[in-house]
């Protein structure tokens, strides 16, 4: 099957990992040869609640013997997806309280992206260097990093870029500025959280120029870093929130939310400011919802800082310089990115799923499950400590 895989499916890198998968469970993927490899990357934090989580699965199984899909978005009223945006709106701040499903993040980003001009009717947007909010057009555009969108060009215009956490750049907005777009922690960069209130200092100068602020938690959503949404850790509210990954469990899905008076300026002059065939699709959205209901109703955020402390506890090693990140959204910070490329092959062969950062080669990804137990943390915590073991003897002996 892997000579298909490389035939017949086109990959996104020269290299790929290549593990031919069998099946998944919990915290666990099992390849072929039916080894066991303990998941720290959850399908890069999409598979919020593990592989095959009985209430998200048994969601998804009730909703196919009802319907599948049956109309383009925004004309039925199909159940899961309207308790799904319900629900989330009983658990965010009052003025983000309507929702649009999208399919993915990237098409989240591109609806945020036209949602700022449209409350606007301005056209420059800021982004970050190192930013990443998807790989589409429009969300390419607002990706701060050059080596990997100069063969696409042209791309929008009128983007400009400030450095995440320098408080003198936020004088770049201005009321030509529609919109300025963030990640709350900076992702491919290296997981850098806001420091000395930087948001807060965003959300001043958004409200001095009319400027929209959106606030991209496609990774830290969903309760990965102790709170159902990052922007929570910081004491703000931003105006459209992005997200994807954790939210469907596992499933493909996107959404962006605000308040009802700006979501509802997509439906008119011109009507059908933004479409989609699939969005909100209802196997999707009660497999989302299934997901909300979990992270909700249970201890799981509270249970992510104390698995986080332990995570902080076991990794320590004279090859990591530090452990960036909040909850069960961490990167370790190696000496070198040899180094990193090392331990992330080398767990691998040892059945340890770690993964790359995008800009940030020292990194290594550490973005387990929620459901992770704190054994399973030791366990693999013990094999990232014990190959680092190998490559500093190596370093020692030549």
């Amino acid at each position: 099957m892997i000579d298909d895989f490389y035939k017949y499916q086109a990959q996104t890198s020269p290299h790929p990992l290549g593990v031919e998968i069998s099946h998944a469970k919990g915290s666990y993927i099992y390849d072929t040869n039916n080894k066991a490899h303990l998941d720290f990357v959850a399908g890069v934090s999409a598979a919020s609640l593990g592989h095959q989580h009985p209430r998200v699965n048994q969601a998804i199984k009730d909703q196919l013997d009802k319907y599948s899909h049956v109309m383009v978005y925004g004309e039925y009223s199909q159940h899961p997806a309207t308790e799904f945006c319900k629900l989330l709106a009983q658990h965010l701040p009052s003025q983000l309280n309507k929702t649009y499903l999208t399919n993915s993040g990237t098409e989240a980003t591109e609806g945020a992206l036209k949602l700022a001009r449209r409350v606007t009717g301005r056209s420059q947007f800021i982004s970050c260097f190192n930013a990443y909010h998807g790989n589409t057009m429009g969300s390419m555009s607002v990706m701060g990093f050059e080596e990997r969108k100069q063969v696409f060009r042209p791309l929008i215009p009128d983007v400009d870029f400030i450095t995440f956490n320098n408080e003198d750049d936020l004088q770049k907005i201005t009321t030509k500025t529609a919109g300025i777009i963030l990640e709350t922690i900076q992702g491919g960069a290296g997981f850098i959280e806001p420091k000395n209130d930087f948001l807060k200092k965003v959300r001043q100068r958004c409200n001095e120029t009319g400027t929209v602020m959106i606030l991209d938690e496609i990774q830290p959503g969903f309760g990965r870093t102790g709170k159902l949404f990052g922007f929570e850790n910081y004491d703000i509210v931003p105006d459209v929130i992005i997200m994807g990954k954790g939210m469907g469990g596992g499933m493909p899905v996107g959404a962006f939310t605000a308040s009802a008076k700006m979501i509802d300026l997509l439906s008119h002059d011109p009507k059908l400011g933004h479409i989609t065939t699939f969005g909100g699709h209802p196997v999707i959205a009660a497999a989302c919802l299934a997901t909300l209901q979990e992270i909700t109703e249970t201890a799981i955020m509270a249970q992510a800082l104390e698995k986080e402390k332990l995570f902080r506890k076991l990794l320590a090693h004279p090859l990591i310089e530090e452990i960036r990140g909040r909850g069960l959204m961490l990167a370790i910070i190696t000496k070198s990115a040899a180094i990193a490329d090392s331990v992330i092959l080398r767990c691998k062969e040892k059945g340890l799923i770690l993964f790359w950062l995008l800009f940030e080669g020292a990194a290594i990804r550490v973005t387990p499950p929620l459901t992770i137990s704190e054994k399973e943390i030791t366990e693999g915590c013990g094999i990232i400590i014990g190959v680092m073991n190998e490559i500093l003897d190596e370093q020692n002996n030549n």
